[in-house]
């Protein structure tokens, strides 16, 4: 899972080529106030000096950092440009002389292995587009470290929140960089690194106050408390360590930066990661393990790492729906409209038709590399929900112990002479709810697929609707919507199918009846292959017990008559009916009769192991016949309530959602500037399907 963060890296440089930032990658937002050691524990996480300091405002544009770690044998260096499987293979690099070295994105592939001119590059860099009026921007500045010190992290710092402009900064600078800071934390697929000194007051932090207004639950934020080493004589930070005051649910995590005095004296941060290890061991050795710059790394790698797998299936989605939508808009461009509401009337009336020939299997351009519409509708029914319904163990879940148990609870206080519909009743229909949830699953799959046919037919069936993106996107959302809309409904009737089957266990229905039957005869010749084993001085007549009544029981079927018949056919064993009790009563003690003996293991009795077998007999054969109904009819209830439903009322839903006069100029307007859109569109669109192929990389190499 370690690479997981290289991939999202390499997501991150794919678009930046367009510079688009539609997608809205994971990675951790650097929140602080001036002053409060932002920049130092940016600089610990890397190992080097690199950032710009001084008073004021110096971070003012965002800078988004990203780590690599590398091979420090073979000084190696990510090659995106040359190699696609670059997150996964390293290239040796010639060209860099040290172990560590950076790389900005707009210096091209110019490489850095002077950390003092990295620096000087980030402070031109900020001044070239921000000026040096101490003003701020949102377009950010792309910083590559590669080090074998580093672990993998992406990172944003942001400027530090300031209440007050200083020299010809705007009026407004306390606004402008708080809505510059709640742009990049507002993204759901950020971690948030709220950055506050020990020697302030934490109730009244401006990091972890914005933190809060976007994540007020704290569940994507990480508190960092520096400056451990500055607070006033006679106080500690251990009630702020241990959550006492901040509760934050990612944790909080302690550091001692390098004071101004010692960045001035050339102090390496290894020295101070070293000095910061002894400061904890002896203010706070109880604590030390889980603070410190290291442990702060690992914690961010670590949390990094799960946040990017968690993000990953909805990323995944994102990325395929925009690289559809892009497909759709570089294929939509063409001549003017003269008729609007024949041309409107026309699209409509050919993308209801052609959705219902997908679903037919008789549209023009049929899918050959994968199954499509009504096929896959097919196959779901009866590969994917068949074996799914065949897999499902009728006695799955369900031990003898559980049998035995149940037919015990519905004997009450007395002991029963027979076996107790009532216990089969109860343990058949905790299977038979079993089958309910792949046959929801069934549901979902197919109204998955109807959706995936929306795209289907645009790509290929219906060019011409391509060329206006407004309409396009509202036939998406009418088709949608009324998918939507059928979902709840053939939920409801999938549910009341298995509910119906739950109302009423018939044990006279007829393969039911016939199966106890065969049961019945199976237990009879048990019976009589047994008296035949019994010495000739017992009274046969006296073991067969039953009458004609009896008779009348076994030869109709009846499962009662069956269990009463296999009750009297077996001989009083008492032997096998005692089992040892560590707490029965002996002789000269005393007997506590609130101790209630729990099931443990042992050897059955003879007629609890016919009880457990025949009501499991019973179980598999009611349980078959339910599950061929539900493969049954769950099929039939999806095409009627949705999948027909949807192509009946479809062309009708169409025209009577988007055939109004007031809506023609709108969803017919086609763009003035059409060739820059395709080149943007084209762009984005390679883009997006190099994304795609790296995320199907890592299904392909079992990452995610």
């Amino acid at each position: 899972m370690e690479a997981l963060i290289p991939v999202i890296n390499k997501l991150q440089d794919v678009f930046n080529t367009v510079g688009a930032d539609i997608i809205q990658l994971p990675q951790i937002a650097v929140v602080g106030t001036q002053s409060s050691g932002k920049s130092s524990v940016l600089e610990a996480l890397v190992g080097r000096d690199l950032l710009p300091r001084g008073t004021g405002v110096v971070t003012r544009r965002p800078l988004i950092l990203q780590l690599v770690h590398v091979d420090p044998e073979d000084r190696r260096k990510t090659s995106e440009e040359n190699d696609p499987n670059a997150w996964r293979n390293m290239r040796l690099y010639k060209g860099v002389d040290g172990e560590e070295w950076g790389k900005f994105l707009h210096t091209k592939n110019k490489i850095y292995t002077d950390f003092d001119e990295i620096r000087l590059e980030i402070e031109a860099e900020t001044e070239r587009v921000s000026g040096n009026n101490k003003g701020i921007t949102d377009e950010p500045i792309h910083l590559k470290i590669f080090s074998p010190h580093v672990v993998n992290l992406t990172l944003v710092d942001l400027p530090g929140i300031t209440k007050v402009p200083v020299g010809d900064q705007p009026k407004d600078i306390e606004v402008q960089i708080k809505d510059l800071i709640v742009k990049h934390i507002s993204n759901p697929n950020s971690i948030i690194l709220a950055v506050t000194a020990a020697n302030t007051d934490m109730a009244t932090s401006e990091a972890l106050k914005v933190a809060r207004e976007v994540d007020p639950d704290g569940r994507r934020t990480l508190a960092v408390v520096t400056k451990l080493d500055l607070m006033d004589a006679g106080t500690d930070a251990m009630d702020v360590l241990m959550g006492r005051v901040i509760p934050v649910k990612l944790g909080l995590i302690g550091v001692v930066n390098r004071s101004q005095l010692d960045i001035n004296n050339k102090k390496t941060v290894a020295d101070a990661i070293r000095d910061e290890y002894a400061f904890l061991q002896k203010k706070y050795p109880s604590l030390a393990s889980r603070n410190g710059t290291k442990y702060l790394a690992r914690t961010l790698n670590r949390l990094l790492m799960h946040h990017i797998r968690d993000c990953l299936p909805e990323l995944k989605t994102r990325i395929n729906v925009l690289a559809a939508q892009y497909q759709s808009l570089l294929s939509s461009y063409g001549e003017p409209v003269e008729d609007q509401s024949s041309t409107l009337l026309q699209l409509i009336t050919k993308f209801a038709a052609e959705y219902c020939h997908t679903i037919e299997g008789t549209a023009k351009y049929i899918e050959t590399t994968e199954l499509c519409g009504g096929a896959r509708i097919c196959y779901i029914f009866h590969e994917t929900f068949g074996r799914t319904l065949e897999s499902v163990d009728p006695l799955g879940g369900l031990t003898t112990i559980d049998v035995l148990t149940a037919i015990r609870n519905a004997t009450g206080p007395r002991p029963a002479l027979f076996v107790p519909e009532v216990s089969f009743e109860l343990l058949v229909k905790r299977q038979v709810k079993r089958l309910e949830e792949p046959s929801l699953r069934c549901v979902e799959l197919v109204h998955e697929e109807m959706q995936r046919i929306i795209q289907h037919c645009s790509n290929y069936s219906t060019q011409e609707l391509l060329r206006f993106p407004k309409l396009h996107d509202a036939i998406v959302e009418v088709v949608t919507s009324l998918l939507r809309k059928r979902l709840p409904v053939t939920n409801e009737m999938v549910h009341n199918l298995v509910a119906i089957e739950l109302a009423y266990i018939n044990t006279k229905h007829p393969d039911f009846a016939d199966a106890c039957g065969l049961m019945n005869n199976n237990i009879e010749e048990q019976r009589r292959n047994r008296m035949r084993e019994l010495p000739s001085s017992v009274p046969r007549d006296k073991t067969a017990g039953g009458g004609s009544q009896g008779d009348q029981d076994v030869g109709t079927g009846n499962w009662r008559g069956m269990l009463k018949k296999g009750e009297e056919g077996v001989g009083g064993d008492k032997s096998m009916l005692q089992t040892s009790n560590p707490g029965s009563p002996q002789r000269g003690h005393a007997v506590n009769l609130l101790d209630v003996p729990v099931p443990v293991s042992r050897k059955l009795s003879a007629r609890e192991q016919r009880d457990c077998e025949v009501i499991e007999r019973l179980i598999k054969s009611y349980f078959l016949i339910v599950r061929k109904n539900i493969q049954d009819s769950v099929p039939k209830a999806v095409m009627h309530f949705l999948v027909n439903h949807v192509k009946d009322s479809l062309q009708s839903e169409l025209v009577g959602q988007l055939y109004k006069a007031g809506l023609l100029d709108d969803l017919l307007t086609e763009s003035e500037d059409m060739a820059q859109r395709r080149n943007e569109a084209a762009d984005m669109l390679k883009a997006l399907q190099k994304a795609s192929q790296v995320i199907a990389e890592i299904r392909e190499t079992h990452l995610w």
